[in-house]
Parts: structure tokens; sequence; C-alpha cells
């Protein structure tokens, strides 16, 4: 492995009043990647919006595991998907 990190960003929008089905899609499909992430993370927001963010040893272009779309009558539009490659994390001191 090279020792670089690459963070995936997985969000979408729920049709309204459905954040929460959203929600519980996301984390079951997250349970079921092809393989583990080194980290993973839930979130939801306003409008029924949900993120997820997973971690991944290896190189910005390689072949990862990443969420599916979910069924078009559970989401407002369509998925945004975002590639990051860490450089570095900063530790809170306080």
């Amino acid at each position: 492995m090279s020792g670089t990190t690459v963070v995936l960003m997985w969000e979408a929008r729920a049709v309204c009043g459905r954040g929460p089905e959203l929600l519980e899609w996301a984390r079951a499909r997250s349970a079921e990647l092809a393989r583990e992430p080194l980290r993973r993370e839930l979130l939801r927001a306003p409008q029924d919006r949900v993120l997820v963010v997973t971690w991944w040893e290896g190189a910005y272009g390689d072949e990862l595991p990443e969420l599916p779309e979910p069924a078009v009558e559970l989401i407002a539009r369509p998925v945004h998907r975002w590639r990051f490659e860490s450089v570095g994390a900063v530790e809170s001191l306080g």
C-alpha cells in the first residue's frame, strides 16, 4: 500500500419527510460494502440530507467500494459524490 488515505463522500437528499428512511438505507448499504473501510461516519442535516464519509487506505485513483444510488422514489435529486486525498489530520488541543 502507498500509505495514502482516500476519503469518499456520498451525499443524498431524500424526498421530503423520508430522511429517516434514507439514513437507514445508507446505514445498511454502508455496512454491506465489499470490504471494510478504515473508518465510516454517517451524518444528517436539514432538508432530509444524508452524508456518508468513508476512509480507505490506498491511492487516489484506486478502485474503492462505493454506496450505490438509492431508489429514485427515495431521493429528491441525484446523489453527489466526492473523492479526496488526506494531507494530514490536526488534533484539537483543548
